[in-house]
């Protein structure tokens, strides 16, 4: 038997792409999964049948599923999608935040509209969704908790200062919640993905595709296995995990020891030992060092 099965899980975004994907792969497992998208067009707009049709195509597989339609950068629709799996299931134990969309401009031609509204859906709506579901999972001392990154985030893109914002932001978020979720079963972790999707078929400089039939190559599903390990009773807490074309990977922020220039620095000392500050030859990870600096303190 799966480990997944009976299992509630909760996915954003799950009408196409990545999270139906995902929606799809917990379903066969035995999952009992929470379909949410609000349907409309990549940047956000309109409405739509979306998450009915995944529900429909698990429920034809024996699988079960329900709807929402809720937009997650609403406090209160937001918090529906939370409701309804409490409400349909009696609980929630994994949480896939996987809704977005994109306002793709260079920063001088950007409007703050534009920047406020891609925060709003991937930052805050991450944020407002696991808000409602993380006093559930403190409370039963068990969750598994995605946040989706992108390489835009952790290593930059052209065009995407809104979108690179919001996705670095979830690392954050996922290096707090991951301390702050340790004693009670609460793993975090975030994925940086790659794959055709509709969100991925008209970009500049790449080649087209029609989303509903990506390339083999770059399927949705091939970036799924991550997903289901960070979810699983195994998963680490705190990592970041690139996926794409079935191609999988780790990133982490590193640090040095740097030089302790104490009651002496000044810009001079800083320029004199510019050497030490800047060499990454013994850099470790950063999460990680800072969790053991913490325990010798403490010690």
């Amino acid at each position: 038997m799966s480990e997944f099965e009976g299992k509630v899980v909760v996915i954003t975004g799950a009408g196409g792409g990545l999270g139906k994907a995902h929606a799809l792969e917990f379903a066969r497992r035995g999952a009992k999964v929470v379909v949410n998208d609000l349907g409309g067009s990549v940047d956000g707009s309109g409405e739509g049948d979306m998450a009915d049709k995944v529900v429909a195509q698990i429920k034809a597989a024996g699988g079960e599923a329900i709807a929402n339609k809720a937009s997650v950068s609403d406090r209160e629709g937001a918090k529906s999608i939370v409701t309804d799996a409490i409400d349909a299931y009696g609980t929630i134990d994994i949480l896939v935040n996987n809704a977005g969309i994109l306002r793709d401009k260079s920063f001088k031609n950007m409007t703050l509209d534009e920047w406020d509204l891609v925060i709003s859906v991937h930052l805050n709506g991450t944020a407002y969704v696991t808000h409602a579901a993380w006093p559930i999972m403190y409370e039963k001392n068990y969750g598994r908790i995605v946040f989706t990154s992108s390489g835009s985030g952790i290593w930059g893109n052209f065009g995407q200062s809104n979108y690179g914002a919001a996705k670095m932001g979830m690392l954050g978020l996922m290096n707090v919640l991951a301390l702050e979720g340790a004693s009670h079963n609460i793993k975090t972790n975030c994925l940086a993905p790659g794959a055709a999707t509709r969100m991925t078929s008209n970009l500049p400089g790449r080649d087209t595709f029609d989303p509903d039939e990506p390339p083999a190559e770059r399927a949705p599903s091939l970036v799924t296995p991550a997903v289901i390990y960070m979810c699983s009773e195994e998963a680490p807490t705190g990592k970041v995990f690139q996926a794409a074309s079935g191609n999988f990977s780790t990133a982490a922020m590193y640090a040095n020891d740097g030089a302790r220039l104490g009651e002496d620095a000044s810009f001079e000392t800083f320029l004199e030992n510019l050497e030490t500050i800047t060499d990454m030859d013994k850099a470790e990870d950063g999460v990680a060092r800072r969790q053991r600096q913490r325990a010798q303190r403490s010690s």
